[in-house]
């Protein structure tokens, strides 16, 4: 098993190889590209322990890369073992309870389910923040008329990888995504389900990373 680098990766790794100890300003000399671009590409090959890095001295390239097949199953890792307890409110709450539920919770955004527990909204602190500036009575106005509905929501299942789950938080730049099954609905209206089982954040996925890191 091994790690597919990207292309970039692989040539820092020959410019490492054939220049080291060379520094990161120096690596970003060579590709033309600012430091802090070269940032999470030099984090991945340091973790993978592709390059070693030494404070005040720079890159060197690693002959022991042992790790990489821990790495592959890093990337590998399933959904169902990494999420943490999704926050739900009903469709009919008001802004008001909304906003105080994600306080209370110290969460990013809430998942909103209808009378069959079926997820249909999500919103998000910065949709509360929109809405209480607004003149509208947050007490009266239910949070259905703000939330973000299906099927604009993006989501994963437990068997899903962290790979898969970090490339969707990256593309569509958001915070968390939740984390459903899917069941079939009554005959009557012939609509799947989608149950809310968990849910997946920036926070799940940098915490994997470095226990990984540490483990190493």
């Amino acid at each position: 098993m091994t790690i597919n680098l990207t292309e970039r990766q692989q040539r820092i790794i020959e410019i490492v190889k054939d220049n080291d100890p060379i520094t990161s300003k120096e690596i970003a000399k060579q590709l033309n590209l600012s430091r802090g671009a070269l940032r999470s590409d030099l984090s991945v090959l340091t973790m993978a322990n592709i390059l070693e890095a030494k404070p005040r001295v720079g890159y060197f390239y690693s002959r022991d890369n042992s790790y990489l097949r821990d790495f592959d199953e890093l990337y590998g890792q399933k959904i169902k073992e990494i999420k943490s307890a999704a926050v739900v409110v009903k469709e009919e709450a008001s802004v008001y309870d909304t906003i105080v539920t994600l306080f209370l919770k110290d969460i990013g955004s809430l998942f909103i389910i209808d009378q069959q527990e079926s997820l249909i909204g999500v919103v998000s602190r910065k949709d509360l923040l929109k809405i209480t500036i607004g003149e509208g009575d947050i007490k009266k106005m239910p949070v259905s008329v703000i939330m973000t509905r299906m099927p604009n929501i993006i989501t994963v299942k437990d068997e899903d990888t962290i790979l898969e789950a970090a490339k969707l938080i990256v593309k569509y730049k958001i915070d968390s995504l939740p984390v459903v099954k899917i069941e079939e609905g009554s005959a009557e209206s012939g609509q799947q389900l989608y149950k809310v089982i968990g849910r997946v954040t920036k926070t799940n996925i940098a915490r994997v990373f470095v226990d990984f890191g540490l483990k190493i």
